[in-house]
Formats: C-alpha cells, sequence, structure tokens
C-alpha cells in the first residue's frame, strides 16, 4: 500500500530528517513518534503528496507520486487517502451524514449510491442516529467518530492519522483509537497514526520513532 525510500525534507540548508524507509502492506497499521520539530506532521504532508521531498521516492499502491501533476495527485488524495486530524475538520454548516459523504462527492459517486456507503460506516462508528445531527450538537468524541467515517467512506489504501486523539479525554481517546484500528484492520487499509502519547502508540501494530536520520524501531 506504501513505499517509502530515502526520503529526504529540508529547510534551506537545514535537514530536517533525511534517509526515512518505511514500506506498509494492507492491514499494517504504524504509530510514528519523535520529539517536537522533528518533522512528523511533516512526513504525513509528504507522503500525502502535498509537499515534494528533497530526496527520495514515494509510492502509494504502486503509483509513485513524482510521477504525478497537481492536478493528478489531488485525485490520489481523494481515491486513496483519508485523513484524520487532531482538529477534526468538520464542516459546521453540514450535518454529519453530509459530512460523511464529502468524499464521495468529491469523486463523483451518484448521489444514488451514497447513502448506502455512508449509512453503513455510520453504523460501524455507532453514530446512525446521530446522521442528521450538526457539529455543535457532538461531544468531541462524537466528532472525531465523524472524521473517521468520513476517512474510511471512500474506502482509502492509506489511511493518515495526526494527534488524532489530542483534543480529546484519556477515556474518549481510548475508545476513538480502539475504533480506528478495528475500522482500519477491517477495512484491509494501511495507517499511519502520528502521536505524542505512548498511550496511543500503544495500539499500533508497532511503534517507529522519527529522528534526524530516518524511521528507527526503538527510541534513541
Amino acid at each position: 500500500m506504501l513505499s517509502v525510500r530515502g526520503l529526504a525534507h529540508r529547510y534551506g540548508d537545514r535537514v530536517v530528517f533525511e534517509g526515512v524507509d518505511l514500506e506498509l502492506a494492507a492491514g499494517d497499521y504504524v504509530a510514528i513518534m519523535g520529539e517536537s520539530g522533528v518533522g512528523k506532521s511533516t512526513l504525513l504532508n509528504l507522503v500525502a503528496g502535498l509537499d515534494r521531498p528533497a530526496a527520495g521516492s514515494i509510492a502509494i499502491a504502486g503509483q509513485g507520486l513524482a510521477e504525478l501533476d497537481d492536478d493528478a495527485l489531488t485525485r490520489l488524495r481523494r481515491e486513496r487517502i483519508g485523513f484524520v486530524f487532531q482538529a477534526f475538520h468538520v464542516l459546521p454548516y453540514l450535518d454529519v451524514e453530509a459530512n460523511v459523504a464529502l468524499p464521495l462527492a468529491l469523486l463523483d459517486v451518484p448521489a444514488a449510491a451514497r447513502g448506502g456507503r455512508v449509512g453503513g460506516v455510520l453504523a460501524e462508528v455507532g453514530l446512525a442516529e446521530r446522521a442528521r445531527s450538526l457539529p455543535r450538537e457532538l461531544s468531541g468524541g462524537e466528532l472525531q467518530r465523524v472524521a473517521i467515517a468520513r476517512a474510511l467512506v471512500h474506502r482509502p489504501a492509506l489511511v493518515l492519522a495526526d494527534e488524532p486523539t489530542g483534543n480529546l479525554d484519556p477515556d474518549t481517546a481510548a475508545e476513538v483509537l480502539d475504533l480506528l484500528r478495528r475500522q482500519v484492520k477491517q477495512r484491509g487499509a494501511a495507517a499511519i497514526l502520528v502521536t505524542h502519547s505512548q498511550h496511543a502508540a500503544a495500539t499500533a501494530d508497532r511503534t517507529l520513532v522519527l529522528t534526524r536520520d530516518g524511521l528507527s524501531s526503538r527510541a534513541e
């Protein structure tokens, strides 16, 4: 699902990181930790094709990102990647159902075909009865469930989660992380969880640490 080889990022002459290698197959769920400022979110941006690396290669489901222009990268993100963020990023003026349906609308899935997909994923994340609720009517945990449903409704190959429980209390965070893991595994996606939390990282199959010199399976 994901192949990253020799990836490097720089700001001018300053090396943020280099020599990053990562291979993920379907169902793999990896956590990435590291000190603040080491570039964890930047790494996700590179993997998503939002930034271009200084060196190295990235391929998602066999498609090399360097081969794609901006329009093709946008299409690949819509088709192949699901995003879950700390700040939820749900649209406040759309109800839960419409928020979750957005990726399908962007992919031009006919409206008649969206309902079943959206209803199914809302049931899986425990929000079937909240389909017509507006974001302001939901708790933080429910908002993050909306974000997870939206990230998975279009059946992406890769899920990128950036501190998805940073705004949640510990009990709610644990519930959301368990849900995210179960959904990723059930759907056969690959997933990267960026987190500062040891508890969050422990829900992944393995934990890697990002440093200036790349990814390591243990802290320095």
